[in-house]
């Protein structure tokens, strides 16, 4: 009974410290809101614990929940138009990740591709979280904090659809050429340093936006549009859990 009674003493006080130290894993849940099949990948940053999953399939309606240790930081993106050939190789025609299989293993996604990114304070600060078109777009994509704190602790995301309003020079069209299915960001398309916020344009003074990000901004305004696009575009919470919605619907913004 004694010893009973020490190993108790020994979890409350763990859990205690657990608790006031605000140290917690983050869930995320991933949700397919789609009339069509997504492949959701993810990679974690350098130098940053790994996640168990890589790559999955999410058929339309499903949902998955992952559960990322703290102080984790990377990124979540939607495969589409996926397929596996004779050989076995698994490939995607937007945001393929190269690794020939469903789990990235480590790859990032191919551009264009729509990103949400996270850095999570573990020791119970403030997450920092957003999501990108900086390397263009792919698919609607909300993401949402669940029971955080915060004044800038909202929703962020694209829930447009702007492969259809895509620029002719930016388009990605569908194998058979019918369809939009992605679109290129201006720095992809053309390699100009000033869309790419590179060379001369390497600094928030010298690259601003162009004619080409307004059209991403304008249809998502919360949505990364360039590089430094940070002060509309980064958003932060405290002790939350995040659902990553593709093609939420509409009264979800």
């Amino acid at each position: 009974m004694a010893r009973s009674t020490f190993f108790a003493a020994i979890c409350v006080v763990f859990l205690s410290r657990s608790f006031i130290s605000g140290v917690k894993a983050t869930t995320f849940t991933i949700e397919n809101r789609c009339d069509y099949v997504v492949w959701p990948g993810i990679l974690s940053n350098a130098g940053v614990q790994a996640l168990p999953e890589t790559g999955f399939t999410l058929q339309s309606g499903e949902t998955k929940t992952i559960s990322a240790p703290t102080s984790w930081g990377g990124r979540f993106w939607g495969r589409t138009h996926c397929s596996q050939d004779s050989t076995g190789k698994f490939s995607c025609l937007t945001a393929d990740c190269g690794s020939g299989m469903v789990e990235c293993s480590g790859n990032g996604a191919s551009p264009p591709a729509t990103l949400a990114e996270f850095t999570l304070d573990g020791a119970g600060g403030l997450d920092f979280f957003d999501v990108s078109l900086v390397d263009g777009y792919n698919i609607p994509m909300l993401v949402a904090p669940q029971g955080g704190t915060g004044q800038n602790c909202t929703n962020t995301g694209c829930v447009v659809d702007l492969n259809g309003s895509c620029p002719s020079e930016l388009k990605v069209m569908s194998t058979d050429g019918r369809d939009g299915v992605a679109c290129k960001s201006a720095c992809e398309a053309f390699g100009d340093p000033q869309y790419c916020c590179s060379g001369a344009y390497g600094t928030p003074d010298t690259c601003k936006p162009s004619a080409y990000s307004e059209v991403f901004k304008t249809a998502c305004p919360r949505a990364y549009s360039y590089a430094y696009d940070d002060k509309t575009s980064t958003f932060t919470c405290g002790n939350a859990d995040y659902t990553i919605t593709f093609c939420p619907s509409p009264n979800t913004r």
